[in-house]
C-alpha cells in the first residue's frame, strides 16, 4: 500500500482528497503548512508527497527546494491555482515531478499520482549492483560474488528500503516503519541487530562498513 503525505491548508480540499485517495486503497496522512511538510517527510519514507503551492510558514516552493536539498527522493506533485507557466517551471526547477492545476478533476488527479507511483517503481532497476553484491527485486535474492546469500524477508525489506533511500540518513523509527510497517512495535535493539547481521553478509569487512554506514545522532545511511 502506497503512503502519500498530503499538504494542503484548506480543510475541505484536504478531506476531499483524503476521501478519494483512500478509495483507491492508498494510506493518506495530512498536514497543513510547510514546516510540518518538511518535519514529516524527513521523518517518515512516504510513496509519494501531493504538496499544494499556497501554505502558511513556507510554501511549497520552499518546501520542495528544501526537502531536495536533503536528498529526499519523494515524488512530489505539487497542487497550485496559479496558471502561468513561469510558477510551474519555478516548481519543476526546484525537482517538483509534475503539477495539477486548480481546479482539477479527481479522475484527472488519481491518473498523476498512479503515473507518478508508477515511474517511481520503474526507476529501481530490477537488479541493483553495489561492490560484489547483486540484489534482484524480480527474484527476491541476494547474491555475493555469484554465490546465493540467505537473508531473512525482514533483512531484504531492510536492505531494499536503504537501497531506495540511498545517500540519505535514516533513522531508526524510518526503518522500522519500511521493514516492518506501522503499528508494530519493534526496539531500536531489534533494528541494530538486524543490521549488524546484513553488514555480515554484504560488507567485505564488517567491523568496518563500506556501505550500511552509521550516522552519528540520526541513525543509518547506504552509500551504495
Amino acid at each position: 500500500m502506497a503512503r502519500i503525505l498530503v499538504v494542503e491548508d484548506e480543510a475541505n480540499i484536504a478531506l476531499a482528497l483524503e476521501d478519494d485517495l483512500k478509495k483507491e486503497g492508498y494510506e493518506v496522512e495530512i498536514v497543513g503548512d510547510g514546516d510540518r511538510a518538511c518535519g514529516r517527510a524527513l521523518e517518515t519514507a512516504f510513496d509519494l508527497i501531493l504538496l499544494d503551492v499556497m501554505l502558511p510558514r513556507k510554501d511549497g516552493f520552499e518546501v520542495c527546494r528544501d526537502l531536495r536539498r536533503a536528498r529526499v527522493r519523494t515524488p512530489i506533485l505539487m497542487l497550485t491555482a496559479k496558471t502561468e507557466e513561469a510558477e510551474k517551471i519555478l516548481g519543476l526547477e526546484l525537482g517538483a515531478d509534475d503539477y495539477v492545476t486548480k481546479p482539477y478533476s479527481p479522475r484527472e488527479l488519481r491518473a498523476r499520482v498512479k503515473a507518478l507511483l508508477r515511474r517511481a517503481a520503474d526507476e529501481l532497476p530490477e537488479v541493483f549492483r553495489f561492490g560484489d553484491v547483486e540484489v534482484d527485486f524480480a527474484r527476491y535474492e541476494v547474491r555475493r560474488g555469484g554465490r546465493l546469500l540467505e537473508v531473512t524477508p525482514t533483512e531484504f525489506k531492510l536492505l531494499a528500503a536503504f537501497i531506495r533511500q540511498r545517500g540519505r540518513a535514516l533513522t531508526r523509527d524510518q526503518l522500522l516503519d519500511l521493514a516492518w510497517g506501522q503499528g508494530v512495535f519493534v526496539t531500536d535493539r531489534v533494528v541494530d541487530n538486524q543490521i549488524a547481521n546484513l553488514r555480515k553478509k554484504i560488507e567485505p569487512k564488517p567491523s568496518k562498513p563500506r556501505y550500511l554506514v552509521n550516522v552519528r545522532g540520526v541513525g543509518y545511511r547506504f552509500d551504495g
